[in-house]
């Protein structure tokens, strides 16, 4: 699974951000306290040797310090709302869930597929309407208050798996951390920058005016240029630091991509149509290079010191190996001529399937899934290799009705309690009390005949169509969010039971909706080692294994595939998980989330074995696995 190396990669490129910074920030020190001794703080006094002001310098550092780490935690702050304050600051306009705009239909399609075949929420859309160019970035604390925001140039220039390609790749910077990071990057940069705003101002209203009314302000203005000068020399080597650390991530991210759609045609694509249109990735919005690192393409056609991406031709070439320059020519002639063609003589839309996506065929495994069968895990690998497509093919065959319904907080809340809703006839009566009592009749009401949509949505489809109205969600009062997962578990408990099914709805909605309220919240890379969680992954393998098992046989079997490639050589003595699973299984849980990377991949490959010991994967395996990498904030695996 490369998204856990990359993920180490991730960490390992904080930490030499974090160390160049300091670095940075030492020299910028040592140059301002260097001014003001000289023009101030070393004063000759006569008849006895020059003597220093140490506390002058001990106070310029302060100074210093505390207006660079006052200004980036300023800046940071100004972010805390995630992904939508970094797309509102460059000046992006969100897309709304209802648009009849065909290009904006596409994209939002298209991210909510990528979504779903990842096992994320939805992000906020949002588009860069007057940017020609072809360009992109993902921005956020966590998945769960993640922002994608395209250019026109994207909706204009690109094919729909051109487009799949770009999304596919920042999702990937969605999945590794790569959002926490580039939002932190953004206010260290301001920090330094922050001196040279300070030096102009010391030069304005303090040298200048003073030194006109009675000629004292030579040494503040020697301080206000110094702050000039050594605030853009350090925001100079802090854009070094920040395209390095760019440049490490920009490569695995495209690989990333080709791991989503399976294909390397689309972001090869979008990456040759750069190279060739004049208006390439550039971004016209001022404040472009503070979101540099976190795009598709380079912000502006930089010298190697400032590219913040690998050269166009080496991403190319790492995805086609065979490719060579010119072809890029031979591709710039054939748009043109395309371009330059009557209507007539173009090509004709590709026909498309009832499922409307274009040139896409039903995976052999996907009618047995809609109609709520299992999925064999044979050793073809079919369902590997079709992952995305499917995660497209149940998006397009979700019904009309609920598709519109969860693009609105009121009628998405609706949906979600109608989900949680007991199949149970002698239950819904008290069900349909607790609704009542918690959101009034009217929503009760509302419902009753969401719960009649349902019948027509694949089992499948339950925790994609989750995802899908969790933008809607987010919209909602903190209230009565509150509310909402507090009525979901009181649903799923009235009974004195919990299903499965239920359960899985009502913890994904908690974890998602608790970190979009608090998003720099969000848990980052743990510590620990796998020995450290033992007994926790036991019982979480033991419940996954039950859940996936008819008889205790078959789960004991599938336990101890799970064990042996945890705990290889290890005897481990296997017992049913306990009939009140659900505190302990949670408790587990948010214990495995504390490991390291490498520690969390182990997980996820065990929990894999446990559910293909029979060869199937269940509908309540995959909601299962599903919730378990949400709560420990990885990618489903394929």
């Amino acid at each position: 699974m490369d998204f856990f190396a990359q993920q180490a990669r991730v960490r390992g490129s904080s930490r030499r951000l974090v160390g160049l910074f300091v670095l940075a920030v030492i020299a910028i020190v040592v140059a301002i306290d260097a001014v003001v001794w000289f023009s101030m703080g070393h004063r000759p006094v006569a008849g006895e040797p020059a003597q220093s002001n140490l506390p002058l310098l001990f106070a310029s550092t302060l100074v210093v310090l505390g207006g660079i780490a006052l200004s980036s935690l300023f800046r940071i702050m100004s972010l805390s709302g995630g992904g939508k304050s970094v797309a509102e600051s460059v000046g992006a306009v969100a897309v709304p869930p209802d648009t009849s705009d065909p290009e904006l239909r596409r994209l939002r399609n298209v991210i909510e597929e990528v979504a779903i075949a990842a096992g994320v929420p939805v992000p906020d859309i949002y588009l860069l309407a007057d940017e020609p160019g072809i360009n992109a970035f993902a921005a956020g604390y966590s998945t769960s208050d993640a922002a994608v925001c395209v250019t026109r140039g994207c909706l204009d220039n690109l094919s729909r798996d051109e487009l799949q390609g770009v999304i596919a790749h920042e999702f990937s910077h969605v999945l590794n951390g790569d959002m926490r990071l580039n939002i932190r990057l953004m206010g260290l940069l301001f920090g330094i920058l922050v001196l040279a705003i300070v030096g102009r101002r010391v030069i304005w209203f303090g040298g200048g005016r003073s030194s006109r009314r009675d000629g004292g302000g030579g040494q503040v203005w020697m301080i206000g240029l110094a702050l000039i000068v050594v605030g853009y020399i350090g925001y100079f080597f802090a854009r070094l630091i920040q395209a390095a650390v760019a440049r490490s991530r920009e490569s695995l991210a495209d690989a990333s991509a080709v791991q989503f759609t399976r294909q390397t045609d689309g972001i090869a694509g979008a990456l040759k149509k750069i190279a060739v249109l004049s208006e390439g990735s550039r971004l016209q919005v001022a404040n472009r290079h503070e979101v540099a690192h976190m795009l598709f393409g380079e912000a502006d056609p930089f010298n190697a010191l400032f590219a913040t991406h690998p050269p166009l031709l080496q991403r190319i070439q790492a995805l086609e190996p065979g490719f060579r320059e010119e072809e890029l020519a031979r591709l710039a002639a054939s748009m043109q001529q395309a371009a330059e063609a009557p209507p007539a003589a173009k090509e004709t839309p590709k026909a498309r399937t009832p499922l409307g996506v274009p040139g896409m065929a039903l995976p052999p495994v996907l009618p047995a899934v809609l109609a709520g069968g299992a999925v064999a895990a044979g050793a073809g690998g079919a369902p590997a290799a079709a992952g995305f497509q499917r995660a497209a093919a149940v998006h397009q065959a979700m019904p009309v009705a609920l598709s519109e319904a969860v693009q609105h907080p009121e009628s998405a809340l609706a949906v979600m309690l109608a989900l949680a809703l007991s199949l149970q006839t002698e239950l819904q009566p008290a069900q349909r009390r607790i609704v009542a009592d918690a959101f009034g009749d009217d929503v009760q009401q509302t419902v009753q005949t969401m719960v009649g949509e349902l019948e027509a949505l694949a089992p499948i489809a339950r925790l994609p169509l989750v995802a899908i109205a969790f933008p809607a969600l987010k919209q909602l009062p903190d209230g009565r969010q509150q509310t909402l997962l507090d009525t979901l578990d009181a649903l799923v408990k009235v009974d004195g039971r919990v299903d499965l099914n239920e359960y899985c709805l009502a913890r994904l909605l908690r974890v998602q909706l608790q970190e979009a309220r608090q998003p720099r919240r969000t848990p980052i890379d743990g510590l620990k080692k796998l020995p450290a969680c033992r007994e926790s992954l036991i019982l979480v393998c033991t419940v996954v294994s039950a859940a996936g098992c008819s008889d205790e046989t078959s789960a004991r079997r599938a336990w101890l595939l799970a064990m042996q490639n945890a705990f290889p050589g290890e005897a481990i003595e296997w017992s049913p998980p306990p009939a009140a699973w659900q505190a302990p299984f949670e408790r587990a849980l948010d214990d495995l989330d504390g490991l390291m990377p490498v520690a969390k991949e182990l997980v996820i490959q065990s929990l894999a074995r446990a559910i293909d010991a029979d060869g199937v994967v269940s509908v309540e395996e995959a909601e299962l696995l599903r919730v378990i990498c949400a709560s420990l904030h990885c990618p489903v695996p394929a």
